[in-house]
């Protein structure tokens, strides 16, 4: 793929391409209808259907992990087909889809459903945008495109999460509330289909279909790729599902309509860290800007573990939280990029995420069995042992990655 939108700037720079700004705005507005709903999903759960925190945990794991291992698929189809833009068009269309599903579900059955479809298009799209991200940016600046795509959808994230505060405090009903996530989803779709370009192909024959369940399409992976695969799933692993941290704020006197603002704090540290953290990522090795990542994680998880805290805790906890996914999530993308060959990117981002996807749905089931039976503190202790046993793991031999272009 070609780096033709990728121009130099004054300076003689290359400068982010415009494709990557696009593709951040639709990410943008897509997650603030996504945000607005998933703030308030857990209490929408718990207290208007009456779930469990081990059912919550399921809905979660398996709605996350469906998402990151359709990523599979999707990869793979998008480097047969040597284009991207469809896919994004199916993904980004079967999540604003899903939208009305959630204010009309009166069965946690329904909810599921909703939150299954929505994260089956978040699978479809995601491996096709890393890899167009990666298809139209010079190597050299990789990190801090993948950080600016990674930031933008985090202003959503944060809009999201503040928009359902202000509409709760002003409407009470979360039925309503919920409504008002299908306006910025149609947004999101008019501007992937008239703003996203794709990158020119190099080539103009027909490109072999490489199967990412066949082992056989795997060898032209080299061992810097699998050892980024197995950083990012026991990452993963220690990483669950961010509904337990709205739960958290509402098991410490949170109301309803002031609980997402856990998730504004969150976002909002997230949006602020990860550009910069993948421009540092540019000019150090990017294992160890992940190392700072788990860092935050396990201070993250004590915090929130925390009994006697109060407030002060919950808004640290979640700082932190957000902190830790600036330092890893668009890091992890572009150590992904380096490590593989140029053709073969959307398969490479498709098999990462089947192996995190695997350790979500671990790690999210988990979450709500030590919530149901052993009360919150253990479910954040445990998420800190295992972020601490990932950061053990990124001390093996992983700091010298060869770059496959």
């Amino acid at each position: 793929m070609g780096h033709g939108n990728a121009a130099p700037d004054a300076q003689g720079k290359r400068a982010i391409p415009r494709t990557v700004w696009m593709l951040g705005l639709v990410s943008l507005f897509m997650d603030l209808s996504s945000e607005l709903i998933h703030s308030l999903l857990p209490i929408f759960l718990v207290s208007g259907l009456g779930a469990s925190m081990l059912a919550v945990g399921v809905i979660e794991g398996v709605a996350e992990a469906s998402a990151l291992i359709v990523k599979v698929f999707s990869g793979a189809i998008s480097d047969w087909l040597g284009r991207r833009k469809g896919l994004l068009l199916a993904g980004y269309g079967l999540a604003a889809l899903s939208k009305p599903l959630f204010p009309l579900a009166h069965s946690v059955g329904t909810v599921f459903a909703a939150r299954f479809v929505d994260r089956i298009g978040k699978g479809i799209r995601g491996a096709p945008r890393d890899a167009l991200v990666a298809d139209v940016t010079p190597p050299e600046i990789r990190g801090a495109a993948f950080g600016l795509r990674q930031s933008m959808d985090t202003v959503g994230a944060v809009l999201g999460p503040g928009l359902a505060v202000v509409l709760m405090l002003v409407f009470t009903d979360i039925r309503h509330v919920l409504w008002f996530a299908v306006a910025p989803g149609i947004v999101a779709m008019a501007l992937l289909f008239w703003g996203v370009r794709e990158a020119r192909s190099d080539r103009g024959e027909a490109r072999p279909f490489r199967s990412p369940i066949r082992w056989n399409a795997a060898r032209g992976f080299g061992a810097a790729y699998w050892r980024v695969v197995a950083i990012g799933a026991v990452f993963t692993l220690a990483r669950f599902s961010e509904a337990f941290l709205i739960l958290r704020g509402q098991d410490m006197g949170l109301s309803a309509a002031w609980a997402p603002a856990v998730l504004i704090v969150m976002s909002l540290f997230f949006m602020l860290s990860a550009y910069p953290a993948g421009w540092l990522s540019d000019r150090v090795p990017r294992t160890a800007v992940l190392a700072v990542g788990l860092v935050l994680l396990v201070l993250a998880d004590l915090a929130l573990a925390a009994t006697g805290g109060g407030a002060w805790a919950l808004l640290a906890g979640s700082a932190l939280w957000g902190l830790h996914m600036g330092f890893s999530q668009g890091i992890l993308s572009a150590m992904v990029a380096d490590t593989t060959p140029k053709d073969m990117k959307g398969t490479a981002f498709g098999v990462f995420n089947l192996a995190s996807g695997v350790c979500m749905l671990l790690a999210s089931v988990l979450a709500g069995w030590l919530w149901q039976d052993w009360g919150a503190s253990a479910t954040f202790l445990a998420g800190a042992a295992l972020a601490a046993v990932a950061l053990l793991g990124l001390g093996m031999p992983v700091w010298r990655l060869k770059k496959a272009g």
